[in-house]
């Protein structure tokens, strides 16, 4: 099949044009939909403006880049990983294998994120101040200082791997070019959850969210073999339950709280009742489990249930 996106049709075939390159990758890829996305970065445009470009011919250097972009995919290389860079609710991230590619689900989280961050931030005490543990491209936390409306913000992104701050600071530094506002409230640290933060922090966050690994080591040999071959396994594997992680951030969580603060975190469907009822024991306040798009239980929320700082 590599075969076939090396012979597909080039600017210098007669009547090679970009509607041929496209026809001819979507054969290669059996997607018509990918084939889009390729030959638009090849073009260094956007699957959306493709159409208009379809009856310009193919340079060949354009032809030369979709081959070598088809053969990775070929070879089992994810899409987004392929492309660089893949778009998450606002905001166009890179990507690569450092990091896990975000998904829909955690689109969710963001959308329940930013509802009790604007109920924290309605009540006295409120401090604007967020953090995103274990950040890795640094999707939710950058969305949240893009997305979040009113009073100034102070968004925090932590991870324990290097690799995972790289690109959570390249993509501030995108962020940054585009919401120069938005990328001023933006820091980032090094460190194991809530660890990674300053002391001066502790009782001052109005937001704690997280996408966790929740996958269980013997899980491993489930996932889909595009998964276990390129994202990175310490990213998605929590340890032989797959609640780990959850269960240490809840742990920690509560003195870093404000008065009504929240914890917002992703989970597996099969974890919504274990963790639920953990965060119960530990004293959190008002937990609940929300459903994903597809109506599978995915993001819990719990609040802090403790004075808030003085104001």
């Amino acid at each position: 099949m590599a075969e076939a996106a090396t012979s597909a049709p080039g600017p210098t075939d007669t009547g090679a044009t970009v509607g041929a390159l496209v026809a001819a990758t979507a054969e290669a890829l059996s997607s018509r939909a990918e084939a889009r996305w390729v030959v638009a970065h090849a073009l260094g445009t956007t699957a959306a403006r493709l159409v208009a470009r379809h009856d310009d011919p193919a340079a060949p250097a354009v032809a030369r880049s979709v081959a070598s972009l088809v053969a990775r995919r070929l070879d089992g290389e994810p899409l987004q990983y392929v492309l660089g860079t893949w778009d998450f609710r606002t905001l166009e991230l890179a990507v690569d294998p450092r990091v896990l590619i975000p998904r829909p689900e955690t689109e969710q989280l963001v959308e329940v994120a930013l509802g009790e961050l604007r109920r924290a931030r309605a009540a006295p005490g409120s401090t604007g101040v967020v953090a995103d543990l274990g950040t890795g491209s640094g999707a939710v936390g950058l969305s949240i200082a893009a997305e979040a409306e009113g009073a100034a913000l102070e968004v925090w992104l932590t991870d324990l791997a290097d690799d995972a701050l790289a690109v959570a600071r390249a993509n501030l530094a995108r962020m940054a070019l585009r919401r120069p506002r938005a990328a001023e409230a933006v820091r980032v640290a090094h460190g194991s959850w809530l660890g990674a933060l300053p002391r001066r922090l502790a009782g001052r966050l109005d937001l704690i969210v997280s996408n966790p690994p929740y996958v269980a080591a013997g899980e491993w040999g489930d996932l889909d073999a595009e998964v276990r071959g390129h994202e990175p396994r310490g990213a998605l594997v929590s340890g032989p339950t797959g609640t780990e992680d959850l269960e240490a951030i809840l742990g920690e969580a509560r003195p870093w709280l404000t008065g009504h603060g929240r914890v917002v975190l992703e989970l597996a469907p099969a974890q919504a009742d274990g963790v639920r009822h953990t965060a119960s024991a530990l004293g959190y306040g008002d937990v609940a489990v929300h459903r994903d798009l597809a109506g599978r239980w995915r993001v819990l929320v719990a609040t802090g249930g403790r004075p808030g700082p003085a104001s």
